[in-house]
């Protein structure tokens, strides 16, 4: 990713401990914080597709995955040296 990037973290709704569908940030913080101390900015994006968050960076796709997936302290850290080809978009 190039250094001081403008990354769009574009994000959809999902239930949370069986509560009702909605778009919730909770999640992301931890990636945003990441995002922010490695000197990139952070624009925040509400798409329609349930569970699914996408990072946008020069208006390509370059990470998605299910947001129930992220994890507070463990996927986030190691979210860029990610080799799970699920989680990777045009070989990236």
């Amino acid at each position: 990713m190039p250094e001081l990037a403008v990354v769009t973290l574009r994000y959809g709704p999902y239930s949370a401990l069986g509560l009702s569908v909605e778009h919730r940030t909770y999640r992301l913080q931890g990636l945003q914080a990441v995002l922010t101390r490695d000197g990139h900015a952070v624009v925040l994006e509400q798409i329609e597709d349930w569970n699914l968050v996408e990072l946008v960076v020069n208006e390509e796709i370059v990470f998605r995955c299910n947001i129930q997936d992220l994890e507070f302290e463990h996927k986030r850290v190691h979210l860029f040296e990610s080799t799970d080809e699920d989680n990777r978009v045009n070989g990236n």
